[in-house]
């Protein structure tokens, strides 16, 4: 790593994309609105946008199992920073992609950064997208994080995306799309955590377009003191297809969830479940563990941990 990556950035790019095993393949670090290191591979080129602020990721088709890794750290007060980031992945490619954002935030003025990502899979590919957002500092500063992420899956294609909100992110608005040929996958896993006056809102617009096409959405979220969360789900059936879509949250003090399901089957042959459920810790759970030798501190924190693991 270069000499502008200081004990601070690399304990941000170690929160958000394992920075051990960063160097393992193609990667590029975005600090405070700027790329600040770059490498490519024989089958991984990455490419600087001339109109807007990002980058392009073109892979190569057939390429198998590589790792690309794209970190935003945010270290500056009072910065706000918009990226867009094309990835072009080639036929019966299949890679492993790791993204997200740390800001670290000692001051008074907000942080905030928007990230576009867009997704545009040839037939036959696989991706891995791995997402975490993560926020940290001393200062009264907002930590702002809104992520958007496009997924254009075209036949035979799939896309397994897991997103982690880990914590101290005072604001957030998630926004998945996804467009959906014959005989495809999106696979979509989301965990998020707000405490205090922390405000997350998730919102889920899938569009399955081609026969045998599948979506799988799982939401799971705990809320605690005065924090609210918001869970929106749309998804289209518009042609012979399968979606199941599942919120689970767990609620504290006077924390807030609500979650709003919409399934609109446009084919006799979409076939579209959504499930939710929201509640307390139960108390027999803590009971359970409080028998084991835990206090009920540690016992609800334990539950916790397991419900987001």
């Amino acid at each position: 790593m270069s000499e502008k990556i200081d004990k601070i950035d690399k304990d941000l790019l170690n929160e958000v994309s394992n920075l051990e095993n960063m160097t393992n393949g193609a990667y590029n670090i975005r600090k405070n609105g700027q790329g600040i290191e770059r490498k490519v591979t024989e089958n991984v080129n990455i490419v600087t946008k001339t109109d807007k602020p990002g980058i392009d990721i073109y892979v190569k088709e057939n390429t198998k199992f590589e790792f690309i890794h794209i970190p935003v750290i945010i270290t500056e007060s009072g910065l706000k920073d918009l990226v867009y980031n094309d990835f072009y992945i080639g036929k019966n490619a299949n890679v492993i992609i790791v993204a997200g954002c740390g800001i670290h935030n000692d001051h008074h003025k907000d942080s905030q950064h928007d990230g576009i990502h867009r997704f545009y899979l040839e037939e036959g590919a696989k991706v891995r997208y791995i997402e975490k957002h993560y926020g940290e500092g001393n200062g009264d500063g907002k930590k702002i994080l809104n992520p958007v992420t496009e997924v254009y899956l075209k036949n035979g294609s799939s896309m397994e995306m897991e997103s982690t909100q880990i914590k101290g992110v005072d604001s957030t608005i998630r926004e998945t799309k996804g467009i959906l040929e014959e005989n495809t996958n999106f696979i979509v896993t989301e965990k998020i955590m707000t405490h205090g006056k922390q405000f997350a809102k998730t919102i889920f617009d899938v569009e399955l377009n081609g026969e045998n096409s599948s979506a799988h959405v799982t939401s799971r979220s705990v809320a605690t003191d005065n924090s609210k969360q918001y869970f929106v789900s749309k998804i289209y059936g518009n042609a012979k297809s399968f979606s199941h879509s599942e919120c689970d949250a767990i609620i504290k003090d006077n924390a807030i969830v609500t979650a709003t399901p919409e399934v609109t089957a446009n084919h006799v042959d979409a076939n579209l479940i959504h499930e939710a459920a929201i509640g307390k810790i139960a108390g027999e759970q803590i009971i359970k563990l409080m028998t084991l030798g835990f206090s009920e501190e540690e016992a609800e924190q334990e539950i916790i941990n397991g419900f987001l693991k």
